[in-house]
């Protein structure tokens, strides 16, 4: 087997995390729609390129090489993006595929009255953006078979780490406890989410996998559980009813599940972070909650 080399449609807070856990040096290359990011791709690990709808010179000369493809692009009305501007050198001039690895979200389940889900359960997605995935994840898995090539789809649950977490709204002063009873959610750390990939990119694994934590929780618990860590009031609680919410947000709210993640676990997976107070615990401990770098915990 020749060097592996992975692209990544869509490098950001996920993909930048999975480039940082690259202990094998393998070259990664990644886009972004901005130039001025460049830079920041670079102090990840990531070969930066430009990607903006329209398939390069330089990006096909990137897809020619590449072994193993990660997409991290939202669908939007005119469908996914990277299908419709790389589909068909994906299944014409990409000779040394061996996996495609998609990044997409558990809101494809829609709304369960926080019933536990499943690989298996129906996806009942309820916002444009949910309905618009499932059309993705299945386009994805569809290209795959006609290739002839493992595709793995990553449902991730809310996205959290360095610079993304309750322990840095507190000390910005976002933090909020809104309180709607019985609603749960689950979280996953982007070290996991990198964790998994490399995981299922080791072994071209395909399939559709629940890249979640253990332990679905009131979002007002997470925020209480770091004000503890930070040794501050948490912040007082808001009836959900009465919250200003932007439309995005009330709509996460009108979802409710507990979603398993058995199907990662049964190929071979380990969480480090599997709940949200073992993930705020090595945050804080090691300093880097802010955005990464390691400094004193008790910079106030």
């Amino acid at each position: 087997m020749g060097e592996r080399r992975f692209f990544i449609f869509g490098a950001g807070y996920s993909g930048k995390a999975f480039a940082r856990a690259n202990t094998h040096h393998a070259p990664v290359s990644g886009t972004t729609r901005a130039p001025e990011k460049f830079a920041t791709l670079r102090s990840a690990g990531i070969e930066p390129l430009q990607f903006d709808g329209a398939l390069s010179p330089e990006l096909g000369d990137a897809l020619l090489k590449t072994t193993h493809l990660i997409v991290s692009v939202a669908p939007d009305e005119a469908g996914d993006p990277v299908l419709n501007a790389a589909g068909d050198a994906l299944k014409e001039k990409m000779p040394a595929l061996e996996w495609i690895g998609y990044l997409s979200t558990v809101g494809v389940y829609g709304d369960h009255g926080g019933a536990w889900v499943d690989e298996t359960s129906a996806c009942r997605p309820v916002s444009k953006r949910s309905v618009m995935r499932v059309a993705a994840e299945q386009e994805w898995l569809r290209l795959g078979r006609e290739i002839g090539k493992p595709v793995a789809v990553l449902r991730l649950s809310g996205i959290f780490g360095p610079g993304r977490n309750a322990l840095a709204n507190l000390e910005e002063g976002t933090a909020r406890r809104l309180v709607k009873p019985a609603q749960v959610f689950n979280r996953i750390h982007c070290d996991d989410i990198a964790g998994a990939l490399w995981h299922l990119a080791g072994g071209n694994l395909g399939g559709i996998f629940n890249v979640t934590d253990d332990e679905p929780a009131p979002p007002q618990d997470v925020v209480a559980y770091a004000a503890g860590l930070m040794g501050v009031e948490p912040p007082p609680e808001i009836p959900f009813e009465t919250a200003q919410l932007s439309p995005m947000a009330r709509s996460f709210y009108g979802e409710n599940k507990r979603v398993a993640n058995k199907a990662i676990k049964a190929a071979g997976y380990r969480f480090r972070f599997p709940n949200y107070r073992v993930a705020l615990d090595r945050m804080w401990a090691e300093g880097n909650w802010r955005d990464g770098a390691p400094r004193s915990p008790m910079r106030r």
